[in-house]
């Protein structure tokens, strides 16, 4: 005879139900991964406190919202992985696609769909449950390209300089004076070009292994971007470009490793320089939200590809048309961790032929956790 399983002394059944659901909704809030509920016309229920902080929304703001105004899937206008699993009434599993969160970042994402069923088979929603893999992608796409480019870039360069250093040794004597200092010209410039990817090499190093370590200090925004957009303008003006500041308001003192802050305008006013066309305007601009500063970055120089758009800040990626500029693709991902380093984010918008606003958004007060 098998064992019944009895109601606690007690305890009766209303409370027992209540008890499990408070117990479900513990462990759906505590799960690593966003879970969102939607009725059959699509629009959301539930978000537990993952998905509230992927998309940057709370619950009470998604609720009633159609899902795909939330998440802004890369597949849901033409191949939606929930809708199918409503439609299909079965689990759709580890599907890779994007969500786009209120700030307009881009996050890829694994996604799991399912129907919701009630006790008699009927169907009354469907559950979606995603998890970042901004990780996973990056290292997959690095693994990807490092190799090949270190290799390619480190050979060209050691060619030159063999090739130039084998015409000294055998033909010295039958080379002026000029032609040598010019040989020893370009053997210098590309043993400086080494130099600089073992440098970038080693960064990416620290970066990667977490080894960022900030100086903090009390810091002027003002001043700050003020010496910058001075020691620029000698450069932009070599290109035809002029620098300006666009700041209507005192900017409040910040805790920062004001070096360090520098290294990430200065990347950021390099590439708008490199990729403007030329008697051009690269304008800085802030202002401050209750809890932020925003500094703006904008060129009015190709663009980005729409197709690069979401990897821009990942390390080695040089998208379409950077191909013959300098550089390793390095700058943008230190911009990145040294933002996010601060407690901050970084973010870009670009059309293509149009130009690119790079913003970062650093906390006002405090100091980043760690």
């Amino acid at each position: 005879m098998g064992l019944q399983r009895k109601n606690p002394v007690g305890v009766d059944k209303s409370e027992k139900v209540s008890h499990n659901i408070t117990f479900y909704r513990f462990i759906i809030e505590s799960l690593p991964v966003g879970i969102i509920t939607v009725n059959q016309k699509m629009k959301i229920i539930s978000l537990n406190w993952w998905a509230e902080r992927l998309t940057g929304y709370s619950e009470n703001e998604a609720a009633g919202c159609y899902c795909v105004d939330i998440l802004q899937g890369g597949m849901c206008k033409n191949n939606c992985p929930l809708k199918k699993a409503i439609t299909r009434q079965h689990p759709l599993v580890k599907v890779d696609t994007t969500i786009i969160n209120r700030h307009g970042e881009t996050i890829p994402v694994r996604v799991n769909t399912a129907a919701l069923l009630d006790d008699n088979g009927d169907l009354i929603g469907g559950v979606e449950a995603f998890q970042d893999i901004s990780q996973l992608k990056t290292l997959e796409r690095e693994k990807d390209s490092i190799i090949s480019m270190f290799a390619h870039d480190i050979k060209s360069s050691l060619t030159t300089i063999h090739g130039f250093s084998l015409r000294l040794l055998k033909k010295s004597k039958q080379l002026d004076e000029e032609k040598q200092r010019e040989y020893f010209n370009i053997i210098n410039q590309e043993s400086g070009k080494l130099e600089s990817l073992i440098n970038d090499f080693l960064e990416f190093s620290r970066l990667q292994t977490g080894r960022l370590k900030l100086n903090l200090s009390s810091t002027s925004l003002d001043k700050t971007l003020m010496e910058l957009s001075d020691a620029y303008q000698l450069k932009a003006t070599q290109f035809g470009l002029h620098i300006t500041i666009k700041n209507d308001e005192v900017l409040p003192v910040i805790i920062c490793d004001s070096n360090k802050l520098v290294r990430v305008f200065s990347n950021l006013l390099d590439n708008a320089i490199k990729f403007s066309k030329g008697k051009g305007t690269i304008t800085l601009s802030a202002h401050e939200t209750t809890n932020e500063v925003i500094i703006e970055v904008k060129d009015e120089g190709t663009g980005i590809h729409p197709d690069d758009l979401p990897y821009v800040f990942d390390s080695f990626r040089r998208g379409i048309g950077a191909e013959h500029k300098e550089g390793f693709g390095l700058g943008l991902a230190s911009v990145k961790a040294i933002v996010e380093g601060h407690g901050g984010r970084v973010s870009v918008k670009s059309n293509l032929g149009k130009g690119s606003v790079f913003s970062v958004i650093l906390p006002k007060a405090g100091t980043p956790d760690y």
